[in-house]
């Protein structure tokens, strides 16, 4: 069960938001198994001084429209579900809604599957 945060300069419209999260999700039931209604997601939107990004570091070409995406999750997936999900999210939001793939930056932080509470205050995987 991921969780994402998604972050971003403000102005974007509730369509493009939509995008996003259907992209990201189809992405993570395709590469990382993650079952159906497994949606923990949120949109963080920045102004121009609360939102910094260097428009070239490794070799990359951002613009205004870089999206950073973290993902929380539990350290069960190999390299290569890793690399599959890192370009099917690439893929799918270069669809919709319309993200370059220059724009998408994803970071992957993974725990111990006693770290998770999914309400009631119990570790449900522990």
């Amino acid at each position: 069960m991921p969780l994402i945060h998604i972050s971003m300069r403000a102005g974007k419209t509730d369509a493009y938001h939509q995008g996003v999260f259907d992209s990201i999700y189809q992405a993570t039931r395709e590469t990382f198994d993650v079952p159906e209604d497994d949606q923990f997601m949120t949109i963080t939107e920045h102004n121009a001084s609360t939102f910094r990004y260097h428009p070239t570091f490794f070799g990359v070409d951002r613009s205004n429209d870089v999206v950073f995406i973290q993902i929380s999750a539990r350290n069960t997936r190999t390299p290569e579900q890793k690399k599959a999900l890192y370009k099917r999210i690439t893929e799918l939001l270069s669809i919709d809604p319309g993200i370059r793939p220059d724009d998408v930056f994803i970071n992957l932080i993974e725990g111990e599957k006693e770290n998770w509470s999914f309400g009631f205050g119990i570790a449900q995987y522990a």
